[in-house]
């Protein structure tokens, strides 16, 4: 019977599937109770009400002990199906080491598909700094899933250590883009080679973006204007701007502020110190008061302690602190002061 046994799983060997070793159980489970009949006649164990437990607490090489073979011949059954029920054991582990032996392949290798949504895609990988924005990303303390997805060259996942998933393909392909999860994200950043591939990685990505918010670095903005032609939803970034860029897709639109306070005319960034004869200055009135003589914001402040960026509304700004603002003309302290005392200081 062990011939025959061995011979059966040398046949199941090659099969693959979860059944193998559900056969094997139930193929020893058939063969042993008649033969467990035949060498222990009037054993208590051979009842069909114990002979299931018998099998499974030996097979599982527990062994309760409270019911068990007596005669040599029952003693060989029994080994028999101690021995199916390890090899049915092995299978399983065997094959549960093979599936997460092939989901890590896949992941390490990119070949899985994104069933998530509201994710972020990064389309491209330069080592270094996409570490860094993904770092910078990971650090907004939002629990949001980001994908890599990175051309045939990046072999295997660059970032295995981070939570982030990897896909690999051409960027250009809509189906790896698909891959991606692209068309389900909530944003998606082409960080590509060079301009010429960043332009045809966002044609890609238009034809399969469903509604996300789409980020673009480029090394020269006066490129800008063929994104147009791509989709108007588009938003360029310059390309060394790292900071910018995570900005961007954690905070649809702030670029374009950026560069609004950067470009002459209109509103834009200036700086002044407060005259000292004013003493400190409650940094609450010094907002209200710009802001309603001169439609001005106050963006920092500069102290004896340093720097203070959005100082807040009980803050003190010190005798002599230097204001930066945002204003459609710079203002001279004497503007400030007058502010001020209408204000009611």
């Amino acid at each position: 019977m062990l011939f025959v046994l061995s011979r059966l799983l040398s046949r199941l060997a090659v099969v693959t599937s979860w059944a193998t070793p559900v056969i094997v159980i139930l193929g020893v489970f058939a063969t042993s109770w008649p033969l467990m009949a035949l060498a222990e006649p009037g054993n208590e164990l051979t009842e069909p009400a114990n002979y299931w437990w018998y099998f499974v607490v030996t097979a599982s090489t527990v062994g309760y002990g409270d019911f068990y073979p007596e005669s040599a011949a029952g003693h060989a059954v029994g080994v028999y199906v101690i021995i199916g029920g390890i090899v049915a054991l092995t299978t399983v582990f065997t094959k549960l080491a093979s599936v997460l032996e092939k989901v890590r392949g896949q992941r390490m290798q990119g070949t899985i598909t994104i069933d998530e949504s509201g994710h972020t895609v990064l389309l491209g990988y330069t080592p270094g700094r996409t570490e860094r924005i993904v770092t910078e990303l990971l650090s907004d303390g939002e629990n949001r899933t980001l994908v890599l997805c990175a051309w045939d060259e990046v072999g295997s996942h660059p970032m295995s250590g981070e939570p982030v998933a990897f896909v690999r393909g051409d960027l250009t392909d809509t189906g790896v883009l698909r891959r991606a999860g692209v068309h389900r994200a909530r944003t998606v950043l082409v960080d590509a080679r060079d301009d010429n591939e960043a332009l045809a990685v966002a044609l890609a990505v238009d034809e399969v973006d469903e509604g996300a918010h789409v980020v673009v670095t480029l090394r020269d903005l006066e490129r800008a204007r063929l994104l147009n032609y791509v989709s108007d939803r588009v938003q360029p970034v310059q390309w060394h701007t790292t900071r910018m860029i995570t900005e961007e897709l954690q905070s649809p639109g702030i670029s374009e502020v950026y560069a609004g306070l950067m470009t002459h005319g209109g509103a834009n960034t200036y700086s002044l110190t407060l005259p000292r004869e004013l003493g400190a200055v409650p940094a609450a009135r010094c907002r209200t008061a710009l802001a309603r003589a001169h439609d001005a914001t106050l963006l920092a402040a500069r102290g004896d302690d340093g720097l203070v960026v959005n100082p807040g509304w009980r803050a003190e700004l010190p005798a002599g602190a230097i204001l930066y603002y945002v204003s459609e003309r710079p203002l001279t302290p004497a503007d400030v002061a007058t502010a001020l005392r209408q204000d009611g200081g």
